[in-house]
């Protein structure tokens, strides 16, 4: 009797400990996310602390060439990464709808350790954007105890139940996906990220999304190498932006069967922006000629630094110098109390794009710990199409 009764007694033990240790990285994860936003010395580091020095990380380099499977995994030597997915639905009760997954990594210190020892920080954004609502939910994590992390190959993504991950030819998260032959030829490959399942849910929505890659990977700026200031300062970049989706989202009126396409950003560095960048305006864009556009303008006191790519409808990828996309916003909305652009012309000459954008839902705020607008927009002009929009610092 005794001897079970210790034996009861230590399990409780163990379980009282896994939970104290589970909410301490909790805590710790959560006051890190917070810590940029107390005091003006945030203010001196960039947006969200993201200009604060890469002492002790590894920086980004020119010339270093993208490997894969391997750039699909984790740089524990970086600072900093996401893997960042959006998609434009439409749904078969015939409105648009658009999803966000994210799964951020920050580093306390370079390197990797094992178990409880791990300096990775883990967070999650997830959001379903329809023409009245914004539904968000976000999830924190440490690394070292299984409960979020990333794997190249087979590729998985996660944190918590939330789940980007590399589907074989008999598993669905969402329903099966069509495509033409010439899109299955050119999904064709090994590489795990051609053919993904995505999953998240909030307290007020879930989805179940197949992925299916029509095109190949896309390295932004210089082969990968993208700058973000004058000052150099700079992050390895690369996308996915061919992804064909089909499957489910559940929400409060009841459940959407949709279909669409996504774009995938793959990102790291240790210091991506200037101590003197406040924040950025960031434009995914799907021409409707299958042609694709990344564009971004980091904002400081003066002119801001803007950098854009031109995806051909073959992958083919063109980097324009800096300065040659021109923002102009045209239509300010208060979302949470802040006055946001959330209308835009975006004028590229070299290419003949003279376009402007309207947002699906203007209200699409991500109140989160650092909170931003991000959303599903359309936009007409000398081009027309979809894509998703991203804003901070407003």
């Amino acid at each position: 009797m005794n001897a079970e009764i210790l034996r009861r007694a230590q399990a409780g033990h163990r379980r009282a400990w896994r939970a104290l240790g589970r909410a301490r990285s909790l805590l710790l994860a959560g006051l890190l996310a917070c810590a940029p936003h107390f005091g003006q010395a945030a203010h001196a580091q960039g947006f969200a602390g993201l200009g604060t020095t890469a002492e002790g990380f590894a920086v980004p380099q020119p010339g270093v060439a993208l490997s894969f499977p391997a750039d699909h995994g984790p740089h524990p030597d970086f600072r900093i990464e996401w893997w960042y997915l959006t998609a434009n639905l439409k749904g078969d009760d015939g409105k648009d709808y658009g999803v966000q997954w994210t799964l951020f990594r920050s580093a306390l210190q370079p390197g990797e350790r094992p178990g409880w020892e791990s300096p990775q920080v883990w967070l999650g954004h997830a959001a379903v954007t329809t023409p009245t609502a914004q539904h968000v939910a976000e999830r924190l994590a440490r690394g070292g105890i299984g409960q979020a992390g990333v794997a190249a190959s087979p590729f998985s993504a996660t944190i918590d139940d939330w789940a980007m991950r590399e589907r074989t030819s008999d598993q669905t998260g969402g329903q099966a996906s069509e495509q033409t032959g010439e899109q299955a030829g050119a999904a064709a490959g090994t590489d795990p990220l051609n053919r993904l399942t995505l999953s998240a849910s909030g307290k007020d929505f879930r989805y179940a999304l197949d992925l299916t890659a029509t095109g190949p990977l896309v390295p932004q700026g210089q082969n990968g190498y993208s700058v973000k200031s004058a000052a150099g300062q700079a992050s390895f970049y690369y996308s996915q932006p061919f992804y064909r989706v089909a499957g489910r989202l559940d929400l409060p009126e009841g459940p959407v069967t949709v279909t669409g396409e996504a774009w995938l950003d793959r990102e790291w560095s240790s210091q991506p922006l200037s101590a003197d960048q406040t924040g950025w305006d960031w434009f995914s864009l799907h021409f409707d000629g299958g042609e694709k556009l990344m564009g971004f303008r980091l904002r400081d006191k003066g002119a801001g630094y803007t950098s854009a790519t031109f995806i051909a409808a073959d992958g083919t990828p063109e980097p324009l110098p800096a300065g040659a996309l021109v923002l102009t916003p045209l239509e300010n909305a208060m979302v949470a109390g802040r006055r946001v652009p959330v209308g835009w012309r975006l004028q590229l000459p070299q290419k003949g794009i003279d376009i402007t954008t309207t947002a699906l839902n203007p209200e699409a705020w991500m109140a989160t710990r650092t909170p931003y607008w991000e959303g599903p927009i359309r936009f007409s002009g000398t081009r027309s199409g979809r894509g998703y929009l991203e804003m901070t610092g407003y």
